[in-house]
């Protein structure tokens, strides 16, 4: 469906004033900067403000839904013959070879994660995404094998498969709020993730392999 013009209004504010937002916080820190400052310098009502993000963290984490649902977006297109885990190993090493932004893998994210590690808020707000992820994952994957609402198996494999993904990212981020380079990075978390598969046991890396249609 196409987008309309008001949806489309209302997108563009959304990160126009998140864009204000980020700059800030770049420039004086997440603690040192308030939702009314980001109002007057969007030129928006400090209403406006939490209309499009009900929490001050939200301005900075703006893409939390994104992440929120990744690896359970990953699981459901994997492929013919593919695992959960598998997949999410290959989404992986896709963006990781191929030096993404969406990995972190980018000049001035060491800016963005000296923001967080200052800000107690914000580091209680990732903690609080990687439960989500691990959730959401978790119903997909009872969804996906039509395992039952008692079955722990889902709720482990989640578990695993989350601790992948929190594992390359944090390997990242440390190594990028050193302000290394990207490429450099990229490389060494290449090895991480071959050595990542091989701690997996076989029934982590064999559940939820989707069948020949």
């Amino acid at each position: 469906m196409a987008e309309g013009l008001r949806e489309r209004k209302k997108r563009q504010t959304r990160q126009y004033i998140s864009d204000v937002a980020t700059g800030l916080f770049l420039e004086r820190g997440f603690d040192a900067v308030t939702v009314a400052e980001v109002a007057e310098a969007a030129d928006v009502s400090v209403n406006t403000v939490y209309n499009y993000f009900p929490a001050k963290e939200d301005l900075f984490l703006d893409r939390v839904e994104d992440v929120r649902t990744l690896l359970s977006r990953w699981v459901r297109g994997r492929g013919e013959g593919e695992s959960a885990a598998r997949a999410v190993l290959r989404e992986l090493r896709s963006d990781v070879e191929t030096v993404s932004p969406r990995v972190g893998l980018m000049e001035g994210y060491d800016r963005f994660m000296a923001v967080i590690h200052a800000a107690p808020a914000l580091r209680a707000r990732l903690w609080s995404i990687q439960q989500e992820v691990k959730d959401h994952l978790e119903a997909t994957l009872r969804t996906e094998t039509g395992a039952s609402p008692d079955d722990p198996l889902p709720g482990l494999m989640a578990g695993q498969i989350s601790w992948i993904h929190h594992t390359v990212f944090t390997a990242i981020g440390r190594e990028m709020v050193k302000g290394r380079n990207p490429g450099e990075v990229s490389r060494e978390v290449l090895v991480l993730l071959d050595d990542i598969e091989e701690l997996l046991s076989e029934k982590v890396l064999n559940y939820a392999v989707r069948a020949a249609s």
